[in-house]
């Protein structure tokens, strides 16, 4: 199939295609005698492991691992655990730093409650600053 149709059946845009092959994501396609690209049809199957893998939070270096354990066997069933238990663990992490910014974020927002003629705004004088609460 061309680039055109592969991209509509996988949900993405012919440029997302050309750097998943770049990436080394997707393997190049043969080419037609006209030149265009000629995918098989297990690339629409790709892009959407791909992409299923990036909503999850997988890196492109991480994809591309997880692709290569999938043509394995069995075994390497541990090693994308092993992949997916990292990612949890920085997602953790990642919610624990969102938690204490929209905590600081609020903290600020409150100090606005203040009558006007008795306040400057906090936020821009906390971003200004780099003073947290």
């Amino acid at each position: 199939m061309r680039t055109g149709e592969l991209a509509a059946r996988a949900g993405v845009n012919a440029q997302t295609l050309r750097y998943y092959e770049r990436r080394g994501l997707l393997a190049q396609p043969a080419r037609s005698s006209s030149g265009y690209r000629s995918y098989p049809d297990d690339a629409v199957a790709v892009v959407r492991f791909v992409k299923r893998s990036q909503e999850l939070g997988f890196t492109l270096d991480e994809v591309a691992e997880l692709l290569r354990l999938a043509d394995g066997g069995p075994d390497d069933c541990d090693s994308a655990r092993a992949l997916a238990e990292l990612r949890v663990a920085e997602l953790e992490r990642r919610i624990v730093d969102l938690q204490r910014m929209r905590g600081s974020l609020a903290e600020l927002v409150a100090t606005c409650e203040l009558p006007r003629n008795r306040r400057s705004c906090p936020i821009l004088a906390s971003l200004h600053e780099g003073d947290h609460p």
